[in-house]
Order: structure tokens, then sequence, then C-alpha cells
């Protein structure tokens, strides 16, 4: 992939697909970035990352932060019924999203935000909330319950003892609820397909308009070099992250 993306199509042509490019170009980069055509529309990739961006950051922040307190709640607050609400939630996890996507198409149209910013944000929220609870919920199972005791009886109530105590403590598993909720909705195809709508089309939806569009010349070195712009976000979060992933796994994310 990476070999065909500095390659012309004259190159290309010649089939051999291992061998250097002859002639240096960073052509197709350009021309995935600002001008890659889907059908009549020119405007390359550069659309499709900054909604990707607009779409990823409030789905993070917003589905970490709700499945931190649910895993809170649900390990040193233990109401009546706890366990089985997170049986339930535990099932949501396991179900298809094409099972839900019917439903929640007709309730975002009667609540007026289907094909908008908002609506693809609250997918994403819900999807991602039963695994972001189970990770918190058994990371913080590991937690000395003799902490949240001594706040007690120090007149701390719910959301002090959680911001103040068990959020600082929350570090690694943060970490790894970070990599994955970015890997996971930076990679979404389906739902931004959806529910995006036509103006805020994530940039996966982008490079399969562009891979698959039917006008011109299939330009094998621009999908190349759309493909890998597109995979560039997850990677680069791996790479940077990737020892403090493990350190939040070993730190209980997969333990109970």
């Amino acid at each position: 992939m990476l070999v065909t993306s500095f390659k012309s199509m004259d190159e290309i042509r010649l089939g051999l697909i291992f061998a250097l490019p002859q002639n240096f170009s960073l052509d197709a980069w350009i021309k995935a970035w600002t001008s890659a055509c889907t059908g009549l529309d020119c405007t390359g990739l550069q659309v499709g990352f900054f909604n990707s961006v607009k779409i990823l950051i409030p789905s993070v922040i917003l589905s970490i932060l709700f499945g931190a307190v649910n895993g809170y709640a649900l390990s040193f607050w233990r109401v009546k019924g706890a366990n089985v609400l997170f049986a339930c939630l535990l099932m949501g996890s396991f179900i298809p999203y094409q099972v839900f996507i019917y439903p929640l198409v007709r309730f975002y149209a009667q609540a007026g935000i289907y094909g908008s910013l908002p609506g693809i944000v609250l997918t994403h929220i819900i999807f991602g909330m039963p695994v972001m609870t189970l990770l918190f919920r058994n990371y913080y199972m590991g937690l000395p319950m003799e902490l949240f005791k001594a706040a007690r009886i120090d007149g701390a109530g719910f959301w002090k003892i959680f911001f103040a105590i068990i959020l600082p403590m929350s570090v690694p598993i943060t970490i790894v609820a970070v990599i994955m909720q970015v890997t996971a909705i930076w990679n979404d195809f389906l739902l931004g397909l959806v529910f995006a709508g036509r103006d805020n089309l994530p940039m996966t939806v982008q490079l399969n308009n562009i891979v698959n569009t039917t006008t011109g010349e299939r330009a094998y070195n621009v999908n190349m070099a759309a493909t890998i712009l597109t995979s560039l976000v997850p990677l680069v979060v791996y790479l940077v992250s990737g020892r403090w992933f493990v350190r939040g796994i070993a730190s209980g994310a997969v333990k109970g």
C-alpha cells in the first residue's frame, strides 16, 4: 500500500507491485486529501477528517465519563438490583448493531436529531457505554473499599467521592478506555453511514466513496494513500499510548 501510494499510474500498470517507485511522488497523497472524487464531488478526505474529529471528541469523552460513573456506582453503591442492571448492560454489548438501527432511526426521526451531529454522537455513546461500564466496574472492584468507607465517614457524597478520590485513581483504565473508544469510533462505518447525515459523514464513509466511485479512472495510488490517511489516527494512538494500554490492562481491565 505504501509503495503503491508513491507511484504514478504508469508505474502501477507495469504490475510490479513490490518494486520501489522510480519517480517518488506525493501527488497521490495530496489528491487523496484535497481533490479525490466521490462521484461528482471532488473535495478529498479533508472534509471527512474534520467530520470524524467532531464526532470523535464528544463521543469519547462522554462515553468514558458515563461508563466511569456507571462502573463506580455498580462497584461502591450497592443498590438493590445493581447486578441485574449490570447484566442488562453486558447483554447490550453482545447484541449486533444491526438489531438496533431501525428502532433508533425511528426514534431519532421523531426526536428531530436523525442525520445530525448530536444524533451520531449519541449513538456512539449508547453503544460504547456497556463496554466502558464493564471496564471501569471491574477496575473499581479491585480498589480498596476502605477508601470509600473513609470518605463516607468524612461526609463525602456520591459526586465528591467520584471526582476527588475515584477518578484520580482511574488513569490506567481511562487510557485503556480512550484507546478502545478512539479506535472503535474512528474506524466505524455503519453507524456513521446511517446516522451522521450527508453533512457529517466520517472519514471512513468518505474513503469508501472514493475507493468505490465509478467516475473516471480507478486511481490505485490515490486509493492506497487515502486508506493510509484514514488509518493514521488509530495507528498513532496505539504507537503513542501502547505501553500505557498494557499497564492499564495489567491494572485490572480484564479482572472480575
